[in-house]
């Protein structure tokens, strides 16, 4: 703590930016991102279904998230390479800030206003296509401006993203469950609006106008996209961290579902005691995160500790189906979420780690996002074909599988301890 505190104190750090005002501004503006794909997807999303259809509609909410993960698959790296090309006196990302949570504020006031499936999803749709570029060019932000000795630390702020958005999201629909009606839709716009703003000008860019411009060519602003999973390392933590998203999510964002279908808690009851289990559970991520975090900087072994979270992942996933029961999925969520917080805590360093050139920064994190930002988003498709198919104990078992398979894909980095 002392080191970091020292650190904050500094007006100058290794890449020319003030770094003090990071240690807060990044944090932040990654929380309003996860809050809002947590918020929206794993509360609002299902809520919305209901209203619309009267049931707990499956397939329609795997309709309402079919669009959504090809625009995620597009925007992240599109975006950030943009924005690595953008040439203004407010830097390359901050425009992109701005610009995307602009824009996303006005495709989720046509969310909140969504009368059917069909425009429920497409309008879920803009809002991933959009805000994506928001978290292209936060995440390029880390590589753009932190030191080196500072990866785990960074990492670890940065991972906190999911269980504090998680744990507000947790807080704001137990204490006010009408808000799940709609409301809430209005308070993401807000944390997003104000996140923003306090990034842009509490942690400014530098002028990027004097850098130098490439020539825009289609095929090579094409082939880019591809390039950087040609070298092995970058390639196989794209497959972990994709593994281990997509393990985590599948029954993170069915949770309403599940509760109600599966470990049959009364209709009633379900939004409280959902609320409950994701607190207790990001509190657990949240305590993982912050002591993994420094401490992967000390031994500088982020590999490990990713290997660590992927096997404990599979290990948990089986406890509701020995025990389909609140107090299996409360065990379930403490241990899982212990294990994902290891996961977060190393993964931004992992991944910035083997980035394969640092002049693409925001487009090689592009590509990296997808491997995040597309679990989160796909896994509830995923999860109403799985259960459609063959029920909730198809549905771990599969978590299971692909937690064990981006286990693996760990294993296969060779440039990074």
């Amino acid at each position: 703590m002392a080191q970091l505190q020292d650190d904050a104190t500094k007006v100058v750090e290794d890449r020319g930016f003030r770094l003090g005002p990071l240690y807060l501004t990044l944090p932040l503006a990654n929380v309003a991102v996860m809050f809002l794909w947590v918020g929206v997807g794993a509360f609002l999303l299902p809520r919305h279904v209901q209203l619309i259809t009267g049931t707990n509609d499956v397939a329609a909410l795997g309709l309402a998230n079919s669009i959504g993960p090809l625009m995620a698959t597009i925007a992240n790296p599109v975006f950030g390479q943009i924005s690595d090309r953008t040439r203004s006196r407010f830097g390359r990302r901050s425009p992109w800030i701005l610009g995307c949570v602009a824009i996303g504020v006005l495709a989720l006031l046509a969310q909140a206003n969504a009368a059917s499936v069909l425009m429920l999803g497409i309008s879920w749709a803009g809002v991933q296509l959009i805000m994506n570029g928001y978290q292209a060019a936060i995440t390029a932000i880390l590589p753009d401006r932190v030191p080196d000795r500072r990866y785990g630390t960074f990492s670890a702020l940065f991972g906190l993203g999911t269980p504090l958005a998680t744990i507000g999201a947790a807080i704001m629909f137990m204490t006010m469950p009408q808000l799940a009606d709609g409301g809430a839709y209005y308070v993401v716009m807000a944390v997003l609006a104000a996140a923003a703003l306090l990034i842009v000008f509490a942690s400014p860019d530098r002028d990027s106008t004097g850098l130098p411009r490439q020539p825009f060519h289609l095929g090579a602003f094409l082939t880019a996209f591809v390039r950087p999973l040609r070298h092995r390392d970058f390639f196989w933590a794209f497959a972990g961290r994709f593994g281990l998203m997509l393990g985590y999510m599948m029954i993170f964002t069915f949770n309403l579902f599940l509760l109600e279908d599966f470990i049959k808690i009364p209709k009633g009851e379900v939004v409280a005691k959902m609320g409950l289990l994701m607190l207790v559970g990001q509190v657990a991520t949240f305590l993982a995160v912050i002591l993994v975090g420094p401490l992967s900087d000390k031994v500088a072994r982020f590999r490990l500790f990713a290997l660590i979270s992927g096997l404990a992942s599979a290990v948990t996933l089986a406890i509701p189906l020995v025990m389909p029961t609140f107090e299996g999925m409360l065990v379930y969520n403490v241990l899982h979420g212990i294990a994902f917080g290891i996961f977060m805590a190393v993964d931004m360093a992992l991944v910035t780690k083997v980035l394969p050139n640092k002049e693409e920064v925001g487009k090689d994190m592009g590509v990296l996002n997808i491997a995040n930002a597309g679990p989160q988003i796909a896994a509830p498709a995923i999860a109403a074909f799985l259960v459609t198919a063959g029920g909730y104990t198809t549905l771990f078992l599969t978590g299971i599988a692909v937690s064990l398979i981006a286990s693996l894909a760990v294993l296969k980095i060779r440039g990074v301890r």
